[in-house]
C-alpha cells in the first residue's frame, strides 16, 4: 500500500492506494470525536484485501477533523465539531437527548462545507463523477459524512455509517430522499454505551422511510466497527467498480 499526506478541502488527509495509477473509485472515511486523523487508517488494509484484484482501482482518503482538541485535554485529538461528552453521557435527560437529536450543533455547518469541498477536490483531482465516490465514517465521522452526502450537488454512490445517530432530525428527514439512489451500509452495536442503539435505529428508520437502499447490520457489541461491517463495505466497493 502507498500512503501519502495531502491537504484536500483545507483538511489534512492521508491518502491510501495500492497502485499509483489514477483510481476509479474514491472512498472518504471520517474519524470519530476525539480521535486522531489517522484513527481509521487500519481499515485500509482489510478493505483493500477484501476487494481483491480490483483494489488498485481504489483510493481511500482519511481526513482529520478541522477542530483540534489539544487545549481541551485531548492531545492529538480532532473533531468535526465540539461535543460535551460529559453532559451527553452522564446527564442524559430527555431534554438533552432531544436537543442532541433535533438541533444542529455549532460548527457542524462549517465541517459539512469542508467535507463537501474535500469531496469536490477529490473528484476534480482524479476526474471522478459522484457515482464513483463513497463517503463514510465512524461515530461523529459518520454523522458528518451523512450531512455531506445530503449536501453535495450530486449525492455519492455509497454511504458508510458506522455507529451513528439521527441528528438535525427535521433537516435530515427533509433531505434524506436525495440519497434514494445511494447504496448505504449502516452498522451499530446493541450494547453501545456512547450512542445507544435506538439512536442508530432512528437514523435507519428515517433513511428507510425516505426510500433509501440501506443494509443495516446490528451486532452484539459496543461502540466499534464490527468485522461484518467491514466485509459489507468491501462488497459495496466491489459492486461499485
Amino acid at each position: 500500500m502507498i500512503a501519502a499526506s495531502a491537504v484536500l478541502g483545507g483538511l489534512d488527509c492521508v491518502v491510501v492506494r495500492s497502485a499509483e495509477k489514477p483510481p476509479q473509485l474514491a472512498v472518504v472515511l471520517c474519524h470519530g470525536f476525539g480521535a486522531s486523523g489517522e484513527d481509521l487508517l487500519g481499515l485500509a488494509e482489510p478493505l483493500l484485501e477484501l476487494v481483491g484484484d480490483r483494489a488498485e482501482e481504489i483510493a481511500i482518503v482519511f481526513p482529520a477533523g478541522g477542530l483540534a482538541l489539544d487545549d481541551r485535554g485531548l492531545p492529538g485529538g480532532r473533531a468535526w465539531w465540539w461535543i460535551d461528552l460529559d453532559r451527553l453521557l452522564n446527564q442524559p435527560t430527555p431534554e438533552i437527548m432531544r436537543e442532541f437529536r433535533c438541533v444542529q450543533p455549532a460548527g457542524m455547518a462549517e465541517a459539512t462545507r469542508q467535507v463537501c469541498e474535500l469531496t469536490s477536490e477529490v473528484m476534480k483531482q482524479w476526474n471522478l463523477p459522484a457515482s464513483r465516490v463513497v463517503l463514510g465514517g465512524f461515530s461523529q465521522g459518520s454523522m458528518i459524512a451523512t450531512a455531506a452526502a445530503m449536501s453535495l450537488p450530486d449525492p455519492p454512490a455509497g454511504l458508510i455509517i458506522y455507529s451513528s445517530a439521527l441528528i438535525c432530525e427535521a433537516e435530515w428527514k427533509k433531505q434524506a430522499a436525495r440519497l434514494a439512489n445511494t447504496k448505504i451500509i449502516q452498522s451499530h452495536g446493541r450494547r453501545d454505551p456512547i450512542l445507544h442503539v435506538s439512536q442508530g435505529q432512528a437514523l435507519r428508520d428515517a433513511l428507510t422511510a425516505a426510500g433509501c437502499q440501506l443494509k443495516y447490520l446490528e451486532f452484539n457489541g459496543f461502540h466499534e466497527i464490527h468485522p461484518a461491517a467491514i466485509t459489507a463495505t468491501a462488497e459495496l466497493l466491489k459492486n461499485l467498480l
